[in-house]
């Protein structure tokens, strides 16, 4: 089987690994302050993937937390590295490693992931859904990666909900505006038997399953396969996800939807590598 080389570009931590079939056989990890400067990052960058670079390896993958446009290889904006407004990524790396580079979001890099090493080998047509500090979304139709523009398509977290938007009632976002706690904490609480934790779940899974309903009627998807720090947590808000999803329109369109979570290790870098495949 083929090596490909995954990069994570965390806002505190830039990992890579380089995956062999579906197993990452070597890790790099090197620590970011996100304050430094552009040209600091990028030595960081480079620091990161110099470590396992070999000759085996045949194309590099880069998990983007912002705006890509993945034809170009430029990024934008990378929020939780501010240094980073326009930066020309892959030209950089291929002139360094003379290898092929591929960039988009992390949340499409998570459907991929699943689509190549994951449950979403079971499926032509699904969506991702990563639930953590933010909720992020990627769409695979035709058994193919869809991204809009600058990898933009399936932004579910910024579409109008309520006073506000989704990501606000449906990521750790959450429990922070609304019962001013981190998710972690809610979650430990909630699993001791916690009343106002467990009423925060069951409300947090009542907004996540009008998402979800809003994912629907817009993809229609076979399945939705979940990831991120929150989905951890899923047998505390399954149940009212799952009676809020039963109150779709489409009655046989549920009896056929698949929901599950993800149970691949290392998601963000094989996610990454999976930008490679195909």
């Amino acid at each position: 089987m083929d090596e490909y080389l995954g990069v994570d570009l965390g806002g505190t931590n830039f990992k890579a690994g380089v995956v062999k079939d579906s197993s990452i056989i070597s890790k790099a990890v090197n620590p970011v302050n996100r304050d430094t400067s552009e040209k600091d990052l990028i030595l960081t960058l480079f620091k990161t993937i110099d470590t396992l670079i070999t000759k085996d390896i045949k194309a590099i993958g880069i998990g983007i937390p912002g705006v890509v446009e993945p034809n170009s290889g430029v990024i934008y904006d990378i929020l939780n590295l501010p240094a980073w407004k326009e930066v020309p990524l892959r030209q950089l790396l291929e002139e360094r490693y003379d290898l092929p580079v591929f960039l988009n979001n992390d949340a499409n890099c998570f459907a991929k992931g699943e689509k190549i090493y994951g449950k979403g080998k079971s499926y032509t047509n699904f969506v991702g859904l990563t639930i953590g500090t933010g909720l992020g979304m990627g769409v695979i139709i035709d058994n193919k990666l869809y991204n809009g523009v600058f990898c933009g398509a399936g932004e579910i977290g910024m579409v109008t909900y309520k006073d506000s938007i989704v990501e606000h009632y449906a990521s750790s976002l959450f429990f922070e505006r609304q019962y001013n706690q981190n998710a972690k904490d809610m979650s430990n609480l909630a699993t001791k038997g916690d009343l106002k934790a467990l009423k925060a779940f069951s409300e947090f899974g009542e907004h996540l399953g009008n998402a979800i309903n809003n994912i629907l009627y817009v993809y229609a998807p076979e399945a939705i396969i979940m990831g991120g720090s929150i989905s951890k947590s899923y047998a505390l808000f399954q149940q009212s996800m799952e009676d809020t999803v039963k109150t779709f329109a489409y009655q046989k369109q549920i009896e056929h939807l698949k929901i599950g979570i993800s149970t691949l290790k290392g998601i963000a870098i094989l996610g990454a590598a999976a930008l490679c495949v195909d």
